[in-house]
């Protein structure tokens, strides 16, 4: 007999690819936030779910000067309140509650406390956010409070209270220093922190500082700085295309640090303002576009006074350095000084141009005011009609930095 043809034997199906931690993540951010934010509504009630307008995540490396620098960059944001510190706020009154219910404060323990924090009144302007997010699902449910943010002030928007629902402004500011910094850093303020201990004991005067581990092994400081990179630096980085970032290089001095976070912070307010409200204010230039060649344009104004109306000019320029400079200079200390003329040179809308750009020239602001005062000159006895002269008074302000007085 011929052998019977070979059944084909059916392929085996493919494994299951395996699920991604991402995936896995991002489904428990989502689980995590629902739960979360349905506790918020009952707490508070939708219509006052009222988050800042700004919020500055600030994440660095140990001894990047996080700390040093907090005060600083909310100055800067024009900020009154005080950071929201996440390690403090893990070992506030709120979290104990949770630990003593015997729940670990897992990534939904600190999001609801997170949550419940920022609805206080005080951060509606703005507030820091100090080592938050420190971990993937964090990312997620920040993400995710964005979202909610946005779609809370589309549903209030047209609303008695929509004004409390403003466009949110998300900064990332990261401060970063390489390990050998870090390190040299985090034993230094250990060294700095046990002198200061040591003398509160020896005094009772002050308050005592706390004494980390890492602050004082060399080993255990690589490891802090590791952890950091593999962590908190990862789950900064996700948010990196989506909300403003500033890489600020904190390896200098203070005042060196400092001016790389007035770099990263410049103006940027059509970023941050309402799309309408940005669209209402398009025709006016912002002051940084006007005065790239404000300079250039002053220069070839004054040359051109000088080549193409010399005798209007030398007469403003005699009357400036004759009538005004004395009394400037006899406010040299305010660094204030008010004229009063009724010169006729600065009727010509052209002299009070050049009068302007002089001062401009020469390190000065001036500004001037035509006030014009009707004088009584005749009275009809027997209508009472009265006829007036019109007096023209310039009153020209100059301002300028003053000299500063020592007071022993």
């Amino acid at each position: 007999m011929p052998p019977e043809p070979a059944k084909a034997v059916p392929e085996a199906a493919p494994a299951p690819a395996p699920a991604r931690i991402t995936d896995l993540e991002i489904k428990d951010a989502q689980i995590i936030f629902s739960a979360v934010w349905q506790r918020l509504e009952a707490d508070v009630g939708i219509e006052n779910l009222r988050f800042p307008k700004e919020i500055i995540l600030l994440g660095g490396a140990p001894g990047a000067g996080k700390g040093t620098h907090t005060r600083f960059i909310a100055k800067t944001r024009g900020l009154t309140c005080g950071p929201i510190v996440i390690s403090a706020l893990l070992d506030s009154p709120e979290a104990r509650r949770f630990k003593d219910a015997g729940s670990m404060v897992g990534d939904r323990e600190v999001m609801d406390l997170l949550f419940h924090r920022l609805l206080q009144p005080q951060y509606r302007d703005g507030v820091i956010l100090d080592g938050f997010p420190r971990t993937k699902v964090q990312v997620e449910c920040l993400k995710l409070l964005v979202d909610k943010m946005h779609s809370l002030r589309r549903d209030f928007y047209r609303t008695p209270v929509g004004r409390h629902f403003r466009q949110p402004t998300i900064h990332i500011m990261v401060l970063f220093v390489d390990e050998a910094t870090s390190v040299a850093r985090q034993l230094r303020r250990g060294v700095e922190v046990r002198a200061h201990n040591k003398e509160v004991r020896r005094t009772g005067i002050g308050e005592l500082h706390e004494e980390r581990n890492t602050d004082f092994d060399k080993t255990l400081a690589q490891r802090r700085y590791r952890v950091f990179k593999e962590q908190t630096w990862e789950a900064l980085q996700e948010l990196k295309e989506i909300f403003h970032y500033h890489f600020v290089n904190a390896q200098g001095t203070i005042a060196e640090v400092e001016r790389n976070i007035l770099h990263e912070l410049e103006y940027q307010s059509t970023l941050e303002l309402d799309p309408k409200t940005v669209d209402r204010l398009r025709g006016i230039p912002v002051a940084s576009e006007i005065v790239v060649h404000a300079r250039q344009e002053l220069v070839r104004r004054l040359d051109s006074y000088e080549l193409e109306h010399e005798e209007l000019f030398s007469c403003v320029a005699g009357f400036v350095e004759r009538k005004i400079m004395p009394i400037v200079l006899r406010h040299a200390i305010s660094g204030t000084a008010l004229v009063n003329t009724e010169d006729t040179t600065l009727e010509d809308p052209m002299a009070l141009a050049m009068l302007i750009d002089i001062f401009s020239e020469r390190g000065y602001h001036a500004a001037v005011d035509l006030h014009r005062i009707e004088i009584p000159e005749f009275v009809d006895l027997k209508t009472g009609a009265v006829r007036c002269r019109l007096k023209k008074v310039f009153r020209i302000q100059i301002r300028f930095t003053g000299s500063e007085i020592r007071r022993g």
